[in-house]
This record gives structure tokens, sequence and C-alpha cells, in this order.
């Protein structure tokens, strides 16, 4: 699997996880319906499915790679759905959440890892 494909993976399932989550959240902060729920909860469905697309031996390193797609992810959703703009911490935790993740899934590692 190529890099940009893994990428592609991991940020579909950002999405898909922060709108599911979402959903939640305007369910029960928001004072919405209790119909965001339906597609909440399938949007969490394609979240977990996608994840087991990325080609890791272990789900561990599938899961902590992805996480910092996830925080980068979160604050892009803040800027473009909540309209509060990311500050200079946010971007820097960004970048660095980012980089870790290259090297946890990216990194050489022997036959045996």
């Amino acid at each position: 699997m190529t890099a940009l494909m893994t990428a592609a993976i991991y940020v579909g399932a950002a999405v898909a996880e922060i709108a599911g989550s979402f959903a939640f959240w305007a369910w029960l902060r928001l004072d919405k319906s209790a119909l965001w729920l339906i597609p909440g909860i399938v949007s969490l469905i394609i979240f977990a499915a996608l994840l087991t697309r990325i080609d890791a031996a272990f789900a561990g390193r599938t899961y902590a790679a992805y996480g910092g797609v996830y925080i980068v992810a979160s604050l892009v959703w803040l800027w473009r759905i909540e309209g509060l703009r990311p500050d200079r911490w946010d971007m820097i935790g960004g970048a660095i959440c980012l980089i870790g993740a290259a090297v946890i899934l990216f990194g050489p590692r022997g036959a045996v890892a």
C-alpha cells in the first residue's frame, strides 16, 4: 500500500470518527434531535472499517499512528465546521503529532516487528 493511500484512509477514518462523535455531541450538548445518532453511528462504523484497511501487522501501531492524524483532523474540524481558527500552538502541536505518526507508521523495522 502506498503512503498516499495510507494517508487517504487515515483522513477518511478521521473525518468519519469526528463526524460520528460530533453527532453525539450535537445530541447531548447542542440539544439536537436523537435522529442525529443514526448518521453518527453509521459514521463510526465507517471509521472502524477504514482503520482495518491500513497495511500494518499490528492494530496498536495502526491506532497509535492514527492518533496524530486524528489530532490534525480535529483542528481542521474546529476551524472549518465550528468556525474557530487554530492558533499557532495548535498548529505546532498538530505538526509534532503528524511527525510522530509518520515515525510510528513508516519507521524502519526488522522482520520481527
